[in-house]
């Protein structure tokens, strides 16, 4: 039997356990998918050493799980931020798939390619390097917001700033369930027809950050469809032949400037 399973805290309500399952039953593989909510990333170690071929990585450890790590690909390595762990001969390999994912999904928004190429990232964690490094890939200039650091503070959003962009995505779990009236402390009033609200959360399907950007006039896209583009990468990965010489190293938690 193959084995493959979910890193995080929490994880109760992860899209990722019935997603691989479903494709197992669908496609008659003889596979298992575990979800493990590890309230330290140090208890990571025993599942490493286990028989997994490979794992999921979600909050709060995407960037927390390198240095238990041997090597990275390309855009973890840029990204600074791991989803995918590929067990091998040569070592343990972290991946990122959510860059792949979200791009891919804002793709197929019917008015993508006539999108003011300007973008405003809620949150500074690992899924907010992802969504920000494919979005430059995509020519997007991009600015990341919180509530203490990144390149504005909530509270600096101002009216120009609002009108300058055309992309909003919220990358951090607020207004997950079941803490569902909660979201992100933007300027909805704002917010108008000619911006996509874009939200990584995707339970329940309408987060009240979409409703408020949908009364407001915008368009809305919730993180479901990026969900899946990126498992099915995932799934890519720990099935294909792995080249070590396009990896990076992983020696310590500091490593060629990049954190």
């Amino acid at each position: 039997m193959r084995k493959f399973g979910l890193i995080g805290y929490p994880v109760g309500y992860s899209f990722s356990p019935g997603y691989f399952s479903r494709k197992f039953e669908k496609e008659g593989i003889v596979g298992n998918y575990e979800s493990f909510p590890l309230e330290d990333v140090a208890e990571v170690t025993e599942l490493l050493e286990g028989a997994y071929e490979g794992l999921n990585v979600t909050i709060p450890y995407k960037q927390a799980i390198i240095p238990f790590l041997d090597y990275l690909g390309p855009i973890a390595f840029e990204t600074g931020a791991v989803n995918t762990i590929k067990k091998t001969e040569a070592g343990l390999i972290g991946h990122n798939t959510d860059a792949y994912g979200f791009v891919a999904s804002l793709k197929e928004y019917t008015d993508y390619k006539k999108m003011t190429r300007s973008a405003l990232i809620l949150g500074t964690g690992g899924a907010a390097r992802a969504v920000r490094y494919g979005l430059i890939a995509e020519g997007f200039d991009c600015y990341l917001v919180s509530r203490s650091r990144g390149d504005y503070l909530y509270y600096e959003l101002d009216e120009e700033l609002m009108a300058a962009v055309g992309l909003v995505v919220n990358t951090t779990p607020l207004g997950t369930y079941p803490d569902i009236d909660v979201c992100p402390d933007i300027p909805y009033d704002m917010i108008s027809q000619k911006h996509l609200m874009y939200d990584l959360v995707y339970n329940p399907d309408k987060s009240l950050f979409l409703k408020q950007s949908e009364e407001a006039g915008a368009a809305i896209m919730n993180g479901l469809r990026m969900l899946e583009l990126q498992a099915e990468q995932a799934w890519q990965l720990w099935n294909q032949e792995t080249n070590v010489d396009e990896l990076f190293p992983v020696k310590s938690k500091v490593f060629n400037g990049k954190f």
